[in-house]
């Protein structure tokens, strides 16, 4: 197997949620050793489940991300079962230390000694309380990357404040141009765009500073404020608004740039539909000839691009009432046939099935001690040289502490069962803990 690019590379991983575990899963998948750092007698919010021993029936009740364990079952060890968990922590290594008492400390700085990037993605002043800063990490290995993603930075008046995917999407505004355009706000689901874009760019941002420290021996603090980064994926809104003092507000499935049609319309099957999106006039003659050139096509209403815009809502119905006919996929064969961008609204049970998707080889089949065997989703992206791999299940809670504690830091065989007496090392969370 060819060497991977970040082959060689350790990672600390102090992440919680998905804004860090996304960053450092993508770094695991080129090939860096990375390492979660948890802790038995602390449970890390939202991170290996929303209970640590959930009842079979709150699971029940539980929405997939959180309640999607294997066969709606707990288990023995429950953390070791969670979706959202599993989803982020393949190739990757677990130890368990900790670090609220003074031996936990310095396992930790023996630790730092071996690491090249230290990531993290608490709130500001969980790292403040712990002692643990860039000055401190770069004392003890000078040339070491620290990488923190805190909501909205680790300076200003917010710094402290807690937030998850759904506070970000409110405080940059997105929530406010999503939805329909006779809704508000209270009808939008959540969505966490803020948390996995943070995650890329994080990524991004490691081999960069890797990069850097390559040329000039160098490390440094990489800072990535997960607000300011997910507002940069709304500049047409803040420039408009720059520019034109528009405050733009929901567009429900049409787009910015006039296309139309542009949405999902109903096709024929229980709750399907397909999207389509028409910005050219060829693409639109590609439509119409889809349709069969129907007579309501030649109206002057519709003559146009512009037109067809300012005539949006009795273009919809029209169409919606040819797609209405034919299933998804069967429109979206149809469509792409004539040149006409679009694609069926998949469920989930669809991307697992799509021709497409499988022929590529895009889901990955893993069997977990834990969890059994399934499908994982698998990398975003292919390289010809180095394709990443899938060379680890999800790791269990202090899988690997054998592994970090006597490979990477050589600690004798006594002196591992005295850290473990001390209460550093275990696979179980406290049983006080819920």
């Amino acid at each position: 197997m060819a060497k991977l690019p970040l082959e060689g590379i350790r990672v600390l991983d102090f992440c919680v949620v998905w804004a860090g575990p996304f960053a450092t899963q993508i770094l695991a998948d080129l090939g860096a050793e990375v390492v979660k750092v948890e802790n038995v007698h602390f449970v890390q919010p939202l991170t290996r489940g929303f209970w640590i021993r959930p009842t079979k029936a709150q699971l029940e009740g539980l929405v997939p991300m959180i309640g999607g364990y294997p066969d709606l079952e707990p288990g023995q060890r429950p953390w070791n079962r969670c979706p959202s968990f599993n989803n982020l922590f393949r190739n990757k290594y677990s130890m368990t230390v900790d670090l609220r008492i003074p031996s936990g400390m310095e396992i930790l700085k023996r630790l730092i000694k071996e690491c090249d990037v230290f990531y993290e993605n608490n709130v500001t002043e969980t790292m403040d309380k712990l002692g643990i800063s860039y000055e401190m990490l770069k004392e003890i290995k000078p040339d070491i990357i620290m990488v923190r993603v805190p909501a909205y930075g680790s300076t200003g008046p917010y710094k402290n404040y807690r937030a998850l995917g759904v506070h970000l999407e409110s405080a940059i505004g997105h929530s406010m141009i999503r939805g329909y355009r006779d809704s508000d706000p209270t009808t939008n689901s959540a969505i966490y765009m803020g948390d996995y874009a943070a995650g890329a760019q994080g990524a991004f941002a490691v081999t960069a500073a890797l990069h850097y420290r390559k040329r000039t021996g160098k490390g440094q603090l990489i800072e990535l404020s997960q607000a300011e980064n997910a507002i940069s994926f709304l500049a047409e809104s803040v420039m408009d608004y720059t520019l034109n003092r528009r405050v733009q507000g929901p567009l429900g499935n049409r787009n910015n740039f006039g296309s139309a049609p542009c949405g999902a319309f109903p096709a024929k099957g229980d709750n399907d539909w397909i999207n389509i999106t028409v910005s050219t006039d060829a693409e639109w003659e590609g439509l119409c000839r889809a349709m069969g050139d129907p007579d309501w096509a030649k109206e002057e209403m519709f003559s146009d691009q512009f037109s067809r815009w300012q005539n949006a809502d009795e273009l919809e119905e029209h169409l919606g009432e040819w797609t209405s006919q034919h299933e998804k996929y069967e429109a979206f064969h149809i469509l792409q046939e004539h040149g006409v961008p679009a694609g069926p609204v998949m469920h989930a049970r669809d991307c697992y099935t799509d021709p497409h998707i499988r022929e590529r080889g895009f889901f990955k089949r893993l069997t977990h001690p834990e969890a059994g065997t399934h499908d994982y989703p698998g990398f975003m992206f292919t390289m010809s040289r180095t394709p990443p791999v899938m060379r680890q299940v999800p790791c269990l809670m202090g899988e690997h502490n054998e592994y970090v504690y006597k490979q990477v830091l050589k600690v004798s065989d006594e002196e591992y069962a005295e850290i473990e007496r001390e209460g550093h090392i275990g696979m179980d969370y406290d049983p006080e803990l819920v």
